[in-house]
């Protein structure tokens, strides 16, 4: 199993799930733009959170976070 990073960046307020989208669509931007091809997405956590997500390999999470400042990450592993 190949072991990756969840970055996430969390939003909070009625507005959440709708900023969580926004923001899914410009780290999707981002990622089309280095070439690369990560895992993007978003989800709700509750009514008033959601997150935005980018999973990237480890190796290359700690690039990935200084460039793109996420709010916190987590270990994700990836059944290839």
């Amino acid at each position: 199993m190949e072991q990756n990073i969840k970055l996430i960046w969390d939003f909070r307020g009625p507005a959440a799930a709708k900023t969580a989208e926004h923001h899914a669509i410009h780290l999707g931007e981002f990622v089309t733009k280095e070439g690369k091809n990560y895992e993007v997405g978003h989800a709700v956590i509750s009514e008033m959170h959601a997150i935005a997500y980018l999973i990237v390999p480890k190796a290359e999470m700690i690039a990935m976070r200084d460039a793109l400042r996420p709010h916190r990450g987590e270990l994700v592993e990836i059944k290839t």
